[in-house]
């Protein structure tokens, strides 16, 4: 009874003397603040991945931040912990969109809709345990792709792939690795390694773990926490080890356990598929296999992709200790950048006739991507530009602020990204100086002189070069060398 008084009157005080103490304002965990600099480069990332969805014809839709939480619930597995749930606001239970998908799918029940080809790039919410340094964070983007419409087998999955491909290459990340498999696969394995139908979501859910524990480990919460037997798992053990191309599908075809369930054999039959279009598309140099690719999300039903970095460096002693040396190669995984899969059963669960629309997508991980290219621009000497600004117009002398404006409105007027100094008489070093720190490529300068000739001298920042210009040309001459701008 002591120990509640006290604890209440300690509540008490803290409550009243808190706001007394001007702590600094601080973040929620999971979260941050982004500089100029770091916005500069998000920008420049989001530019290259909307050229290459608008390159395969994709249009963009938006969807509400917060859904009903029962359009959520259920949809992500062992993931739904990770959803947040917002305090009852009057009769409404909401959740915050966990990812782009799911209000996809419910944006076309709800709207009737049967094909599209769309992307959008919105921020999600997970109640995860935060990484920071490695790009995962408790609000992030997402730069989703999808397609959904009745389509012949495996060629818009291909393309999705393409995406993928397009865009690592395009951003210079580094070397990466694009793994497929396909649910189908999964689940008749399972079933041909006798995993009951009850533990095959679950079950699942562990193999995904495969990427950030060793098959041991992995084995060990088959066995001990999920219920499954030894046997099982040794036998799941030893498929999961596999990778490679067409050929591994065309093995695989003939595996006398994996033959028997024809869910794996549909699902290997559209994996052959699948490789003999991503040869057209160029692709299969980045492409591999992988049998122990499992992507825990619910939702997925036939091909899963996952693409991550590799770093060349030794490969993991462990990987080859632990009887998957199959999977060994020259590099070591330093996380994943992109990942999706064909859905076909989502939009039917929020259809009042459970009317299906086939759907495949690709969610690129762009928190990561934008942690590795801001490394990228610390490590580079070569400065990060946080304006577009075209030209900074300049005097040399006193007297000339009506000057400067009127230049700068008719350069404004032309279109032109101009700068003029906020100073009724500012000294020209200062004004040349701020064009040096701020990456400013030309120089305006105006002087007595040049209002009496009609001319502006230009200046080349970098170069230090002067050349007068007509005025009534300068607007034409400043687009001309800034082009690349």
């Amino acid at each position: 009874e002591h120990s509640s008084v006290l604890y209440c009157l300690c509540t008490i005080f803290l409550s009243l003397a808190l706001p007394s103490l001007n702590l600094p304002p601080s973040l929620s965990q999971g979260t941050r603040d982004y500089n100029p600099k770091q916005m500069a480069i998000r920008e420049r990332v989001f530019n290259t991945i909307i050229r290459c969805f608008k390159r395969h014809g994709a249009e963009t839709i938006d969807t509400p931040v917060f859904e009903l939480k029962e359009t959520l619930t259920g949809k992500y597995g062992e993931d739904s912990k990770l959803i947040y749930d917002l305090k009852d606001q009057g009769g409404e239970l909401l959740s915050l969109r966990y990812d782009l998908t799911v209000p996809f799918a419910r944006y076309l029940a709800m709207n009737k809709i049967t094909n599209i080809k769309r992307y959008h790039i919105a921020k999600v919410y997970r109640r995860d345990n935060p990484a920071m340094t490695r790009g995962r964070y408790r609000e992030f983007y997402q730069c989703d792709f999808d397609i959904a419409g009745q389509y012949d087998p495996m060629i818009p999955d291909a393309e999705c792939l393409k995406i993928v491909h397009e865009i690592l290459s395009e951003l210079e990340l580094g070397d990466f690795r694009i793994k497929v498999n396909d649910r189908r696969i999964l689940d008749g394995m399972f079933a041909v390694c006798g995993v009951p139908d009850d533990k095959f979501r679950t079950i699942c859910s562990t193999v995904d773990k495969l990427d950030k524990m060793s098959w041991e480990d992995v084995k060990s919460e088959m066995v001990n926490e999920k219920g499954l037997s030894e046997e099982a798992a040794d036998q799941i053990g030893q498929y999961v080890s596999m990778q490679g191309g067409m050929d591994l599908a065309e093995r695989l075809l003939q595996d006398a356990k994996m033959s028997q369930s024809k869910q794996a054999c549909a699902g290997l039959t559209d994996m052959k598929q699948l490789f003999s279009y991503l040869q057209l598309f160029q692709v299969t140099d980045k492409v591999v296999f992988d049998l122990s690719l499992a992507r825990g999300l619910d939702y997925y039903t036939g091909v899963i992709y996952e693409a991550i970095l590799t770093q060349n460096c030794p490969v993991n002693v462990s990987a080859t200790q632990n009887g998957v040396d199959e999977k060994a190669e020259e590099g070591v995984s330093v996380g994943s950048v992109a990942g999706g899969g064909r859905y076909d059963g989502l939009v039917g669960m929020f259809d009042p006739k459970g009317r299906k629309v086939p759907c495949v997508g690709v969610s690129i991980g762009i928190e990561r991507v934008f942690s590795i290219m801001e490394q990228k621009a610390e490590a580079s000497a070569r400065k990060v530009r946080t304006t577009e600004t075209q030209v900074m117009v300049a005097s040399a002398q006193k007297n000339l602020l009506n000057e400067r404006l009127r230049l700068t409105a008719e350069l404004w007027n032309a279109g032109i990204k101009t700068e003029v100094m906020y100073k009724k008489n500012p000294k020209l070093l200062s004004q040349l100086q701020h064009c040096e720190d701020s990456g400013i490529p030309l120089v305006a300068i105006l002087g007595e002189q040049e209002l009496k000739d009609g001319v502006v001298k230009l200046r080349t920042v970098h170069s230090r070069e002067e050349v007068d210009v007509s005025r009534a040309e300068l607007a034409e001459e400043i687009k001309k060398r800034t082009s690349d701008v």
